[in-house]
Protein backbone atom coordinates (compact mmCIF):
# COMPACT_ATOMS: atom_id res chain seq x y z
CA UNK A 1 0.00 0.00 0.00
CA UNK A 2 1.03 3.32 -0.49
CA UNK A 3 0.11 6.91 1.50
CA UNK A 4 -0.41 10.44 -0.62
CA UNK A 5 -0.67 13.01 1.55
CA UNK A 6 -1.57 16.69 0.42
CA UNK A 7 -2.21 19.90 1.97
CA UNK A 8 -2.48 23.21 0.44
CA UNK A 9 -1.97 26.90 1.28
CA UNK A 10 -4.59 29.14 -1.19
CA UNK A 11 -3.14 32.12 -3.00
CA UNK A 12 -4.72 35.77 -3.03
CA UNK A 13 -7.95 35.88 -4.14
CA UNK A 14 -8.84 32.25 -4.51
CA UNK A 15 -12.67 31.83 -3.87
CA UNK A 16 -14.63 29.55 -2.10
CA UNK A 17 -16.10 27.99 -5.29
CA UNK A 18 -12.53 27.21 -6.48
CA UNK A 19 -12.21 25.30 -3.52
CA UNK A 20 -15.50 23.56 -3.11
CA UNK A 21 -14.33 22.23 -6.91
CA UNK A 22 -10.96 21.29 -6.33
CA UNK A 23 -12.48 19.02 -2.77
CA UNK A 24 -15.56 17.46 -5.81
CA UNK A 25 -13.07 16.85 -8.52
CA UNK A 26 -10.43 15.11 -6.14
CA UNK A 27 -12.95 12.90 -4.56
CA UNK A 28 -13.85 11.85 -8.20
CA UNK A 29 -10.53 10.54 -8.86
CA UNK A 30 -12.49 7.64 -7.33
CA UNK A 31 -13.23 4.85 -9.84
CA UNK A 32 -11.85 6.83 -12.49
CA UNK A 33 -7.70 6.10 -10.93
CA UNK A 34 -6.36 2.83 -11.72
CA UNK A 35 -5.04 1.69 -7.89
CA UNK A 36 -6.55 4.28 -5.87
CA UNK A 37 -8.31 2.51 -2.87
CA UNK A 38 -9.79 5.21 -0.68
CA UNK A 39 -9.44 9.19 -1.43
CA UNK A 40 -9.92 11.53 1.91
CA UNK A 41 -10.03 15.32 0.94
CA UNK A 42 -11.64 18.48 3.33
CA UNK A 43 -10.60 22.08 4.81
CA UNK A 44 -7.92 22.14 7.58
CA UNK A 45 -9.31 22.89 10.71
CA UNK A 46 -5.94 22.94 12.76
CA UNK A 47 -5.07 25.94 14.52
CA UNK A 48 -1.82 24.41 13.65
CA UNK A 49 -1.50 24.32 9.86
CA UNK A 50 1.06 27.27 9.05
CA UNK A 51 -1.57 28.37 6.54
CA UNK A 52 -2.26 24.86 5.33
CA UNK A 53 -6.06 25.66 4.64
CA UNK A 54 -6.90 22.76 2.39
CA UNK A 55 -5.48 18.88 2.23
CA UNK A 56 -6.47 15.33 1.81
CA UNK A 57 -5.01 11.51 1.62
CA UNK A 58 -5.23 9.24 -0.69
CA UNK A 59 -4.39 5.39 -0.59
CA UNK A 60 -3.04 3.64 -3.36
CA UNK A 61 -2.66 -0.30 -3.89
CA UNK A 62 1.17 0.32 -4.55
CA UNK A 63 4.06 2.59 -5.72
CA UNK A 64 3.45 1.97 -9.21
CA UNK A 65 -0.24 2.75 -9.21
CA UNK A 66 0.74 5.89 -7.36
CA UNK A 67 3.53 7.09 -9.87
CA UNK A 68 0.99 6.17 -12.45
CA UNK A 69 -1.30 8.60 -10.99
CA UNK A 70 0.51 11.55 -12.10
CA UNK A 71 0.31 11.47 -15.13
CA UNK A 72 -3.70 10.18 -15.51
CA UNK A 73 -5.06 12.91 -17.84
CA UNK A 74 -8.25 13.18 -14.96
CA UNK A 75 -5.30 14.24 -12.68
CA UNK A 76 -3.68 16.68 -15.05
CA UNK A 77 -6.84 18.27 -15.82
CA UNK A 78 -7.52 19.14 -12.28
CA UNK A 79 -3.55 20.35 -12.19
CA UNK A 80 -4.05 22.72 -15.19
CA UNK A 81 -6.54 24.53 -13.12
CA UNK A 82 -5.46 24.25 -10.00
CA UNK A 83 -1.54 24.58 -9.77
CA UNK A 84 -2.12 28.45 -10.45
CA UNK A 85 -4.25 28.63 -7.61
CA UNK A 86 -2.12 26.87 -4.99
CA UNK A 87 1.11 26.60 -2.50
CA UNK A 88 1.42 22.80 -2.19
CA UNK A 89 3.53 20.64 -0.19
CA UNK A 90 3.01 16.98 -0.19
CA UNK A 91 4.63 13.51 1.59
CA UNK A 92 4.17 10.38 0.22
CA UNK A 93 5.31 6.95 1.49
CA UNK A 94 4.83 2.99 1.56
CA UNK A 95 2.43 2.10 4.22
Amino acid sequence: MYIHCFAFRWKPGVTDEQIERAAVEIRAFQGHIPGLLETYVGRNESPRGQGYAFGGVMKFSDKSSFEAYGQNPVHQKLLSWLMPLIEPVELDFEA
